[in-house]
């Protein structure tokens, strides 16, 4: 008996991604979302989910993708990193999908090396791929590269702590 890799499906654009089903907490619709001044670009803003004030994403942009309007089947999908919900916003949620693990490849070198480190590997199910991705550098801070960034040192630092109060919402 082989070994499954389950993973939640979503869209974003064209493409099929999977997460881990268990670094998912749960899927919501697009409620009313408050931006937040000062907050990286692909940041939305934060949303009240039952008292829980979460922070936002849109995928679209994370990925540098152009946004795209949120439409009836846009979703929320509420992860938990490190005891924090953050959520990101997709164009449609689709299934959970269990991949054996012998039709899962590892990210194909160039991908590491463009940037895309949050590719874990490539999934085939169904004679579709699926990005395999991770959920916590997902999440990371990432500084556009800017003259200033380039030549300060400390601001891996300075982009590491601002993450963290973009997961938990606090910014």
């Amino acid at each position: 008996m082989s070994r499954e890799t389950q993973v939640v499906g979503f869209r974003v654009g064209r493409e099929t991604y999977g997460i881990p089903i268990a670094s998912l907490h749960e899927i919501v619709r697009v409620p009313e979302i408050t931006a937040v001044p000062d907050a990286p670009a692909y940041m939305e803003g934060v949303i009240n989910l039952r008292g829980k004030i979460v922070s936002v994403l849109d995928l679209h942009k994370r990925f540098g993708k152009s946004a795209t309007p949120l439409h009836r089947r846009s979703r929320i999908l509420v992860v938990e990193h490190k005891g924090r919900l953050a959520g990101m916003i997709v164009d449609e949620a689709s299934e959970v999908i269990k991949i054996p693990e012998s039709e899962i490849e590892p990210a194909p070198g160039m991908m590491q090396e463009g940037g895309l480190d949050c590719v874990t590997g490539l999934g085939k199910y169904l004679g579709r791929l699926i990005i395999l991705l991770d959920v916590g550098k997902i999440l990371e801070f990432r500084q556009t590269a800017t003259p200033e960034s380039a030549s300060d040192t400390a601001v891996g630092t300075t982009g590491k702590a601002a993450a963290q109060s973009a997961v938990a919402g606090k910014k």
